[in-house]
């Protein structure tokens, strides 16, 4: 999965031509750790529909803070390149996925 920096979050996000899963963690984050799994799991299945993405907010803290992301774990969900839905703490793969094929279809 690609890291999301201020560099590149324009391009890969907001004029993305796909939804966009951004998963915002911190390597010394329990939570992060527990769902990481799950989202790499669904970068793998669902590659094709989403572009799944994370941002550790330790070396990109101006992207969380422009999304006003407080708690981390927090996956947010863009569709042209426009936020459409948020989930905060540890989620399940299977509510993670219901969420982006709600948004996708």
């Amino acid at each position: 999965m690609l890291n999301i920096t201020h560099e590149n979050f324009e391009a890969e996000v907001l004029k993305s031509d796909r939804p966009v899963l951004v998963d915002f963690w911190a390597p010394w984050c329990m939570p992060c750790k527990i769902i990481a799994p799950a989202v790499e799991k669904i970068a793998q299945e669902m590659g094709g529909k989403v572009k799944v993405l994370r941002s550790n907010v330790d070396d990109a803290p101006d992207i969380a803070t422009s999304l006003s992301v407080m708690n981390i774990p927090t996956l947010v969900l863009f569709k042209g390149g426009k936020e459409v839905s948020r989930m905060i703490g540890v989620n399940s793969k299977e509510s993670i996925e219901a969420k982006i094929n709600s948004v996708i279809e």
